[in-house]
Order: structure tokens, then sequence, then C-alpha cells
């Protein structure tokens, strides 16, 4: 199982004016103005993402539970699960396809097996 360590937080990178001008919405927008306060990191201006903001190596790609998703599209795949990997680390994600028959196959099975379904 994955070493359990929290992923860091990051502050709300807000849009240059954002808040302070009524058009300008929330959405991201890097700074490119000669002029910006931003652009040059005046502390009060807001932060900006940053590569040191990144989720730390072992936790990229979790669900924010702390386990490893696999997608489904047929029960044999939730059994696989179960068989290679084992219930605790792991949980298994229906593939956006699936029909509603199959789909609640494939909970039928991962309840029975005790394999977490995260949708």
């Amino acid at each position: 199982m994955r070493e359990k360590t929290a992923k860091r937080g990051h502050p709300k990178f807000a849009r240059p004016n954002y808040g302070r001008v009524k058009r300008v919405g929330s959405a991201w927008r890097r700074p490119r103005g000669i002029d910006s306060k931003q652009r040059v990191a005046l502390l009060y201006a807001g932060a900006k993402p940053r590569i040191g903001y990144g989720t730390p190596k072992p936790l990229q790609g979790l669900h924010p539970s702390g386990v490893v998703e696999k997608i489904v599209s047929r029960p044999g795949d939730v059994k696989a699960i179960k068989a290679n990997y084992g219930s605790g680390a792991f949980a298994a994600r229906i593939a956006s396809g699936v029909g509603g028959k199959k789909r609640a196959e494939i909970r039928k099975v991962a309840h029975e097996l005790g394999v977490r379904v995260l949708n």
C-alpha cells in the first residue's frame, strides 16, 4: 500500500483584478501586462501558480480518499482487481460507456467482493 502522506494545500489562484472589476472572472489567466503587480510578484497582488505548489510524486494520480482508481467495464475486471491487488488500496470506477444492466451487475459483484466503487 502507498505511503499515507497528506497532500499539501495551496492558495486560490485568483485572476488579477478579480473581485475588483465586475467583468473579470475568477478563472486563472497569466498576468502579462508590463505594469502588472501580480506578474512582478508583489505579495498583496495574490499568488501565481508555480512548480513548488505541485502534488508530491507518491500522491499524484490518487483519488482524494487515498486509493488508486482502476477503470472497470465488466464484472470480470472487478474480480481481477480483487485477485491481483486486494481491495484496500484500489477502488473501481465504472467506465462511462457502460449501460445500466451491466453497471448494476458490476456494483453487485463489487459489493460481494468488498471492492469500493467510486461512481
